[in-house]
């Protein structure tokens, strides 16, 4: 038995991005943020997306800049990290994810919080300009508020897009509230995850498909 199916890539791109563009609502968004919209939309299969997000006037420019000067990209998990395309980094960018390494755990037990939340403070020496992408946990998000407010070290751009059901939601409203001068981009609700993360780190790393 033999299916009639797109095989080729290229088309089925093609395809998918003009289905995205006719069927998800970007007319509130400036055209450097719908370009974002559409490689997440494209990673989730929602078109509904848009309506969910909220992001800072000059995110775009700050994460675009930040990249093409070669900055980190700190991950708060290895399925964020595995999820960016290295090949369309612009400054030979390091991909940053230490959820994995010893002193986390340990550092979590002693802080009684996430290991995910103790991995923040480790970005510590290189948060500076970073582009920090938040996909999964909603304590990183929290806790990179801390650190920054604490410290007054400041990332470049944040992808806060944790999912989940404790703290998901609010730790995106608290990022849109902060005081702190940072630029943002979050998907409001419950909603996020690894897969859309991603995407939008591999949109701001080249414009276009």
């Amino acid at each position: 038995m033999r299916y009639d199916y797109v095989t080729d890539g290229t088309e089925i791109y093609r395809r998918s991005f003009e289905i995205i563009r006719a069927e998800a609502d970007l007319s509130g968004m400036p055209d450097d943020v719908a370009d974002v919209a559409v490689r997440m939309i494209h990673a989730a299969a929602q078109t509904d997306l848009p309506a969910s997000m909220a992001w800072s006037d000059g995110f775009v420019t700050a994460a675009r800049n930040a990249l093409n000067a070669g900055a980190p990209i700190l991950c708060d998990s290895q399925m964020v990290a595995s999820g960016i395309i290295r090949s369309r980094l612009p400054g030979d960018n390091e991909v940053v994810c230490l959820l994995g390494t010893p002193e986390v755990a340990a550092h979590a037990a002693d802080r009684g919080t996430t290991k995910t939340a103790a991995a923040v403070e480790l970005w510590l020496p290189r948060l500076a300009g970073a582009v920090v992408a938040i996909g999964n946990a909603p304590t990183a998000l929290f806790h990179l508020l801390e650190v920054v407010e604490e410290s007054g070290v400041k990332p470049a751009a944040v992808v806060g897009i944790p999912v989940g059901f404790v703290g998901a939601a609010e730790s995106k409203e608290a990022l849109i509230a902060n005081g702190l001068g940072l630029d943002y981009l979050v998907l409001r609700g419950r909603r996020g995850g690894s897969a859309i993360t991603s995407a939008a780190i591999n949109a701001l790393s080249r414009p276009g498909i």
